[in-house]
């Protein structure tokens, strides 16, 4: 049982009750807080309220989350691309279509269910339905994950991403002609308020975020770009260049419908770097291009 208590802000003053609950635990559904506000798992100044009930300023909230039914996470032998490994972790390519950990709705096909098959061990620390997983990056994006076989590993490379001393490069194609040859976005990111599926730059319960990009090639009606994350908040980079007006080509949540040919958001993680949890070492690996987004690059040159 998670228990989750929180004081209402006067910017929620006057919300509702449900509506409130979502957006402090974004992952509950709307439907899911609702049968929680009636069997009294939420309570306001310690006491029962209705679903529709409006929150005031100040208001005491307790929410109680109880643990969602495990998810049989079974073996699958599914090709990895393992860029390296030994017995504290190991480096995947993951490929774009691939979600990383089971999920209602994909409960098979992911990285977990290859990781589970491949390997006897992996860190146990986010639960059964995703051992070994230290982050993520979103099932339609490609590229390097790590991937921590012990506890020791998983907290060593938790604490490294905490305190922003990783080394993470993405590469993406992105809509129209980026002017700036290198940039910073500096803006923070939040659950969009209109969509609760998509993040926004928002200074409404929003985390701080840093993205450093880098042209690499233009073309007539796209650009080439390598960022730099400083740091992971949720779709960073697929929020902050739409935010600067210029979308990743094929992202469905944040792009243009009218985009370039790719299933998927053309949007790859190329370069991960960190100090070893035993070693010490920093180590850094690279990916390239998966095949569809070079073809891409192709046909954008070949169009002048």
């Amino acid at each position: 049982m998670e228990i989750n208590e929180k004081t209402v802000t006067e910017e929620h003053h006057g919300e509702r009750l449900d509506k409130w609950v979502n957006y402090q635990i974004s992952e509950l559904s709307r439907t899911r807080i609702q049968d929680m506000i009636k069997d009294a798992m939420v309570t306001v100044n310690g006491r029962k309220v209705k679903p529709n009930y409006r929150v005031n300023t100040n208001d005491h909230i307790i929410v109680k989350v109880s643990e969602p039914e495990p998810l049989d996470v079974k073996p699958e032998n599914i090709p990895l691309d393992i860029i390296f490994e030994d017995d504290q972790l190991l480096v995947v390519n993951k490929p774009r279509g691939m979600v990383v950990h089971p999920a209602p709705g994909h409960v098979s096909g992911t990285l977990v269910n290859a990781l589970v098959y491949h390997c006897k061990d992996l860190s146990g620390i986010n639960g059964v339905a995703r051992p070994g997983i230290v982050h993520r990056i979103d099932k339609d994006t490609s590229g390097l994950l790590v991937v921590a076989k012990t506890d020791q590993a998983h907290q060593s490379l938790a604490s490294q991403l905490k305190a922003k001393t990783t080394h993470r490069i993405y590469q993406a194609i992105v809509h129209g002609v980026v002017s700036h040859d290198k940039g910073t976005i500096e803006a923070p990111i939040g659950r969009d308020e209109k969509d609760r599926k998509k993040m926004a730059v928002t200074h409404q319960n929003s985390k701080d975020a840093v993205t450093h990009f880098t042209v690499e090639e233009r073309f007539a009606k796209y650009t080439f770009v390598r960022c730099q994350l400083e740091t992971g908040r949720t779709h960073q980079i697929r929020v902050h260049m739409d935010y600067i007006g210029h979308p990743v080509a094929g992202d469905p949540k944040y792009g243009p419908k009218k985009t370039l040919d790719i299933d998927g958001q053309a949007l790859h993680a190329s370069e991960l770097g960190f100090r070893h949890p035993v070693t010490d070492l920093f180590i850094t690996f690279s990916a390239p291009l998966p095949k569809d987004m070079n073809d891409l690059l192709n046909k954008l040159r070949e169009r002048g």
